[in-house]
């Protein structure tokens, strides 16, 4: 996706959705899903080439010993506020969370763990923790949910091309290459 965001960037509006992958009613521990990441772990990499980071896999290896209980929703409302600070940089942030997530181990049901991202992107501190405890950029992740359910996500990631006002493609569902959903965007874009 840091692909497309260089290259596509100046010639459509890239815009990330949160789609509210684990929003349990209630907390629950890591352990729910540590066997399925670490059968799952080395394939990934495997295909994409990204590495998970140690930190991360040992609350996968120790869930008994880990304090985290996975949910999707402070992250998505950060996004919803970076989105107020940067929209153009809306994959370049998301991809900072998955590396803090995935390879540095942080838990991004964690105030802290957007602490680098806030100093990195320039934004005022006091401000971003304000917006991310507020219930407008709370209510803005959930109408993004919701968006996602109205367009029949069934999957992350997934890449989806919206031409017009009613046209939306899907592009990709899961991990492709870079030159596979090139090919699939410019298809797209110079057929309409």
């Amino acid at each position: 996706m840091k692909e497309v965001h260089k290259n596509y960037n100046s010639t459509i509006t890239i815009e990330v959705v949160s789609g509210g992958m684990m929003l349990p009613e209630n907390p629950i521990p890591v352990s729910t899903i540590s066997n399925y990441v670490l059968e799952s772990y080395q394939g990934i990499e495997a295909l994409t080439g990204v590495q998970f980071g140690e930190d991360y896999l040992w609350h996968m290896r120790n869930p008994e010993l880990s304090d985290w209980f996975p949910s999707s929703e402070k992250s998505a409302i950060a996004l919803s506020v970076f989105k107020d600070y940067d929209p153009e940089m809306q994959i370049p942030f998301v991809s900072d969370l998955q590396y803090a997530l995935f390879y540095e181990g942080r838990d991004l049901t964690d105030d802290e763990a957007y602490r680098h991202l806030i100093r990195k992107y320039n934004i005022n501190t006091n401000e971003f923790y304000d917006k991310l405890h507020s219930e407008v950029y709370l209510k803005k992740a959930y109408d993004e949910f919701a968006l996602v359910q109205q367009l029949q996500v069934t999957g992350f990631p997934q890449l989806m091309l919206q031409l017009g006002n009613d046209k939306i493609y899907l592009i990709n569902r899961g991990y492709s290459d870079y030159d596979s959903i090139a090919n699939k965007i410019n298809l797209l874009i110079y057929s309409n």
